[in-house]
C-alpha cells in the first residue's frame, strides 16, 4: 500500500504548531505522529513524506523517523537542509531522498509529489481525460481542499488529517466525492 504525508516537523517545539494540532506540548505531538503512522502502515508499504520531517532537535527528531514503519521515501522540504538529508540517509527505514516525484498510479491518473502546492492541471480536464494530481503539504492546512479551487491539487499535510497518513485510494476518494458536490 502506499500512503503519503508531510510536515511531521518532529520536535518543532513552537506552540503555532501543535497547539492547532490539538497538543499541549511537543512531546505529545511527536508521540501522536508515531502512534498514528504505525497503527495503519504495514512494515512493507511505502510512505512518502512531503518534506519537512525534522525541526530543531535534529538527534531526537531522527530517532522518530527510525520508529515509524514502512519505505520511507522523503521529498525535500523547505526545512530539509543539506545536514538533514544526510542524517535522514542513515535511517534504516529511508529508502529514497529527492526533490519531486512522480507515480503512475493507472492509465489515466499520475501523481505529482512536491512539498509545496504546484499547478499541474485543471479539475475538468475533457481533452485527454488524463489527470496529473498535484499532492503536497508546506502550508500547514487543517484543510485537504484548501488549493482545489486552482487546479488537482491535494493537501497532506498532517494537520489535514488529524496527524495520519493518507492511502493514495482514499486520496482518490477524497477528490470523487470533492468533484461530485
Amino acid at each position: 500500500m502506499i500512503w503519503i504525508t508531510s510536515d511531521w516537523h518532529f520536535c518543532h517545539d513552537k506552540e503555532f504548531l501543535y497547539k492547532p494540532r490539538g497538543f499541549d506540548n511537543v512531546a505529545d505531538m511527536n508521540a501522536a505522529i508515531v502512534k498514528n503512522h504505525n497503527k495503519v502502515v504495514k512494515d512493507t508499504d511505502d510512505v512518502y513524506c512531503l518534506g519537512d520531517c525534522v525541526l530543531n532537535d535534529l538527534e531526537q527528531g531522527i530517532e522518530y523517523i527510525k520508529q515509524l514503519k514502512g519505505n520511507i521515501h522523503i521529498i525535500k522540504g523547505n526545512h530539509d537542509t543539506d545536514r538533514k538529508i544526510e542524517i535522514y540517509k542513515t535511517c534504516h527505514n529511508v529508502v529514497e531522498i529527492c526533490d519531486i516525484k512522480i507515480i503512475k498510479y493507472s492509465k489515466k491518473i499520475s501523481f505529482y509529489l512536491s512539498h509545496y502546492p504546484t499547478l499541474t492541471g485543471n479539475l475538468d480536464d475533457m481533452i485527454t481525460k488524463k489527470k496529473l494530481i498535484n499532492i503536497c503539504g508546506h502550508s500547514h492546512t487543517n484543510n485537504k481542499f484548501t488549493d482545489i479551487d486552482k487546479g488537482l491539487i491535494y493537501h497532506v499535510e498532517v494537520d489535514a488529517h488529524n496527524c495520519y497518513p493518507v492511502s493514495i485510494e482514499q486520496i482518490l476518494i477524497d477528490l470523487k466525492l470533492k468533484k461530485g458536490s
